[in-house]
């Protein structure tokens, strides 16, 4: 049976443009950048000073907390030393800057394309070396992984849900990487569910991924206790209580944490990689990244070394297109807009969006005209035309009393309003108001 969520929800065009385009490595070269702070939680401290010659996969910031993550280094060469570096947004943070010389492995890095299922270590074991190798989520907020699956004292973790849904428009690197590595995701999925001592796992598919779906039902007659969902594509499938709600049901109560339904939700993203740090000893130092746009000659999926310039990466389609208007991080829904080529890509960088000139205008605003389509929209059953207002006139009290906090900032009021109000922006404004 192919289920979905129920309340609200969009399907805009799905424009996956790349899904064909086989993952390709981008050889790392010149100098990369890499933050100290590319997760949720305490910026990392660095551990290299400038002249030290560094390895790929080598320790180069540690974590300062339990909420924090550590940082290798992404490639071989010399420390220049730290930089206040421009992001995407041209925020300036402190950067470890790399220049590259060859590429030169950690020795205690497993390299071999030697599929390894070996499950013997215990759950403590898996999740140490989770934290170890610095790996966040990658399904977008970058939280500490290690966090994740440290389930408090007295909840109880029941099912592992993995998110393959990729529902945002464009995006196609997950797809690539159930097609390419599904053997080593799904064992990346048996290393997650004994860390949190669960029995069954789930990973929820849209049926636009038929070949996904095929694929990974093949492969995990193998593997017992996971099950391969088929789920009616539908937007924001992806986000964490929609999901939930699409493959068990269970609804996640206001303000609470997944695990308060039994479910820990992980991206197949984020799953990949657990095996490459638990089976293979590797770092996060890399990850798969979609550039892709209706005017680009070339689609790619592309495995991008962390801290490589944006600019590394559109030569990579032979340059941008003389019509490009914006260019996102991300999807069209919930990615943000880039103003700063040079920015160095992150851990959980997804893609990287070129939109024309026509399509990266918003439409001429106009008076609200009560259709409600955008109530009909909210996954989370809130009133944005209501945020909105009281957004504009700063009423914080009626804000909270309104919910503004369950937002999930999904951008589907803002895809259906007739009237082009900015109500993303607004409310958006109006969450951190009432922080």
């Amino acid at each position: 049976m192919i289920k979905t969520f129920k309340k609200g929800g969009v399907h805009p065009s799905e424009n996956k443009l790349s899904q064909t385009a086989a993952l390709e490595q981008l050889p790392p070269e010149g100098v990369v950048k890499i933050f100290l702070s590319q997760h949720t939680g305490a910026p990392a401290e660095c551990v290299v000073a400038k002249g030290d010659r560094v390895k790929t996969g080598q320790l180069i910031a540690k974590a300062t907390g339990f909420v924090s993550a550590n940082v290798h280094s992404s490639v071989s060469g010399t420390v220049l030393g730290i930089e206040e570096t421009a992001d995407y947004q041209g925020i300036k943070k402190p950067a470890i800057c790399i220049q590259v010389e060859g590429d030169d492995w950690d020795e205690s890095i497993d390299r071999s394309t030697e599929i390894n299922r070996d499950l013997s270590k215990s759950a403590e074991e898996i999740k140490a070396k989770i934290a170890e190798t610095g790996l966040v989520g990658l399904g977008g907020a970058m939280f500490p992984m290690h966090v994740k699956l440290t389930v408090p004292e007295g909840k109880t973790a029941k099912i592992l849900i993995i998110n393959g849904t990729e529902c945002e428009p464009y995006l196609t690197s997950d797809h690539r990487v159930m097609l390419e590595k599904g053997e080593e995701l799904l064992i990346g999925v048996q290393l997650l569910k004994k860390a949190i001592t669960v029995d069954k796992a789930c990973i929820g598919i849209e049926t636009n991924k038929p070949d996904a779906i095929a694929h990974l039902k093949q492969l995990v007659k193998n593997y017992d206790g996971i099950e391969i969902v088929s789920l009616k594509p539908k937007y924001p499938q992806g986000s964490e209580k929609q999901l939930i709600k699409a493959i068990t049901g269970l609804e996640v109560p206001d303000r609470a944490l997944p695990i308060e339904t039994g479910c820990i939700v992980s991206n197949v993203g984020s799953a990949f990689a657990v095996y490459e740090a638990v089976q293979k000893n590797k770092p996060l130092v890399e990850n798969s990244v979609t550039i892709t746009g209706k005017k680009l000659k070339k689609q790619k999926n592309v495995i991008v070394r962390v801290g490589t310039p944006l600019s590394k990466l559109i030569q990579a389609i032979d340059g941008m297109p003389a019509d490009t208007g914006k260019i996102i991080s991300g999807g069209p829904m919930m990615g943000r807009a880039i103003s700063n080529l040079d920015a160095p890509t992150l851990k959980g960088s997804s893609a990287v969006l070129f939109m024309t000139e026509k399509e990266s205008k918003r439409g001429i605003k106009s008076e609200c005209i009560r259709c409600a389509k955008c109530v009909d929209a909210c996954p989370m059953g809130l009133q944005p035309f209501l945020l909105y207002k009281l957004a504009q006139r700063n009423m914080l009290d009626e804000l909270k009393e309104n919910a503004v906090h369950a937002c999930i900032e999904c951008g589907c009021c803002l895809f259906t309003c007739p009237a082009n109000l900015p109500l993303v922006d607004y409310i958006k404004l109006g969450k951190t108001r009432t922080r």
